[in-house]
């Protein structure tokens, strides 16, 4: 007796699919340390420096900065204020500047996008 039984692979989903689209996720505002993170990283970049030469100019370590420029990391005052006079900057220049971007971000932002969200024009 020979039975051809079908070897099908059956996909059981790991996190249930929702039946039908639900409302939107509520709008994420974005953390002040990502901001001061773009805010450093923006400025190192517009002078043309390297991660090395600032951190080491501000003494600080390299891979900490790069933590800091990618907001995963939550610099002291004292730290921000390192790598701000290692922009030729100030603390509240560098502050200022993050203000400016938080501001800049909620008048952009579409109604119900995450507050990081940029409207392109088509």
């Amino acid at each position: 007796m020979s039975s051809h039984a079908q070897n099908r692979a059956r996909v059981i989903p790991l996190r249930p699919v929702p039946a039908t689209p639900g409302p939107a996720p509520a709008a994420r505002e974005p953390l002040w340390r990502d901001v001061v993170g773009d805010v450093l990283r923006r400025e190192r970049l517009a002078q043309g420096r390297t991660l090395k030469d600032v951190a080491e100019d501000a003494r600080i370590s390299m891979p900490y900065l790069s933590e800091v420029e990618r907001g995963l990391k939550e610099a002291s005052s004292e730290v921000l204020a390192a790598a701000a006079r290692s922009l030729g900057l100030g603390l509240t220049d560098v502050l200022s500047l993050a203000q400016q971007e938080l501001a800049r971000q909620s008048r952009t932002a579409p109604a119900g996008a995450p507050m990081g969200a940029v409207l392109l024009a088509a």
